[in-house]
């Protein structure tokens, strides 16, 4: 069977680092043209520019925000939080995306009230005009580092953070337009960029909020990391179906629970090797925090065995009465509970004399089970000291 392909799975601390490395970039960078959008859009009476600041200004805030996620998300589990502390980041998006609705529908509150008193307004100099193309580059720059970092990691809250610099940098294209238009005559275009810089925002900020509900509401794993994990587990050897293959986001992973069909007769043990196997190998992908695999004899989509069968004390009682008129022995009974009845393997010493066939079928009959197997107990070949 063809191997399903892995991608490998990111260390937590370097990840935390690039994290910590970018956004204090984004930190230091939208710091610095904050001030200038702001004291240089007074100035030159933009409305646009002095909006394109107070974006900077909620983009320092959400650096703030993912730095803050950053540090505490990546905690071990503890006795509060036995799955671990991955859903920080996307508390912290949701976060994010009412800061950035909320600010968006500031400006474009603002914008409105500009809007209505452009016989007043002041003309723009053409100095906002080079701040605003300043910050455009920036902003270009910004992005690209960060969506860069943002995927080498594969982190969905700094890629998130990343794109959330590509709408600044759009943002600020529209306020350099609307700039260009007021420095040629037309005012109206000055508080036009300001509402369309403040619709932006509010759009973002909504898209992050509502993908971070939709996590917080366990929201599945997309069908391609689906089929992925799906087909790491018919990989494992000894997996002979998969149902009931269930994820819910953690943050940037997913927890998983599945359903593995497994061989009816074998042991108790070997049915946990082959799901502690097939558990190892989901976490191979690197979406994957931690999974459940629940070992089936039967695939129960179709049935499961009857409530109130007989107990193994039941069973093994009734066995030993039948036989105790025969003088046999029996060592072991091995029980199967499948849906089309209950299965049994009954162990008798090496010499011992075995039942005859219409004792057994009167106790097939008795206990109201599908099929009896006697067998000899075989050689044991002693452990080596």
């Amino acid at each position: 069977m063809a191997q399903p392909a892995i991608a490998p799975r990111f260390p937590m601390s370097s990840k935390q680092s690039v994290a910590k490395k970018t956004t204090l970039v984004s930190v230091v960078l939208n710091l610095a043209l904050m001030v200038l959008q702001i004291a240089v859009g007074t100035f030159a009476h933009s409305q646009a520019l002095i909006a394109d600041g107070v974006h900077s200004l909620g983009d320092l805030v959400s650096d703030f925000i993912v730095l803050l996620a950053n540090l505490h998300s990546h905690a071990e589990p503890d006795q509060d939080h036995n799955y671990g502390h991955s859903r920080y980041e996307t508390v912290a998006s949701l976060f994010l995306g009412a800061v950035l609705v909320t600010v968006g529908v500031g400006m474009l509150v603002r914008a409105g009230m500009r809007l209505t008193e452009l016989s007043t307004l002041p003309a723009v100099h053409i100095s906002a005009l080079g701040i605003a193309l300043v910050v455009l580059l920036s902003k270009e720059l910004l992005f690209r580092y960060m969506l860069r970092e943002a995927r080498r990691v594969r982190s969905a809250m700094l890629i998130a953070n990343a794109w959330h610099a590509r709408s600044d940098a759009a943002s600020s294209l529209v306020v350099a337009l609307g700039i260009i238009g007021s420095v040629c005559g037309v005012r109206l275009l000055d508080p036009i960029a300001a509402a369309v810089v403040g619709f932006m925002v509010a759009r973002m900020g909504w898209t992050f909020g509502w993908d971070a509900v939709q996590d917080l509401s366990d929201r599945a794993l997309d069908e391609s990391a689906a089929d992925n994990i799906y087909a790491l587990l018919m990989a494992t050897s000894g997996v002979r179906g998969v149902h009931e293959l269930r994820t819910r986001k953690m943050g940037d992973m997913a927890l998983v629970d599945a359903h593995i069909l497994v061989d009816p007769l074998i042991s108790v043990s070997e049915g946990h090797y082959i799901a502690e196997s097939a558990r190892l190998r989901v976490l191979e992908a690197p979406s994957v925090l931690d999974a459940l695999i629940h070992v089936d004899p039967e695939n129960d989509l179709f049935g499961k065995p009857t409530p109130g069968l007989p107990s193994r004390e039941q069973l093994t009682a009734e066995i030993t009465r039948a036989f105790a008129t025969s003088s046999i022995h029996v060592l072991d009974v091995n029980i199967h509970y499948l849906r089309r009845g209950i299965d049994l393997e009954i162990t008798l010493p090496e010499n011992s004399a075995m039942p005859a066939a219409t004792e057994l079928q009167q106790l097939r009959k008795k206990l109201g089970v599908r099929q009896i197997r006697v067998a000899r107990e075989l050689a044991v070949v002693p452990e080596r000291t």
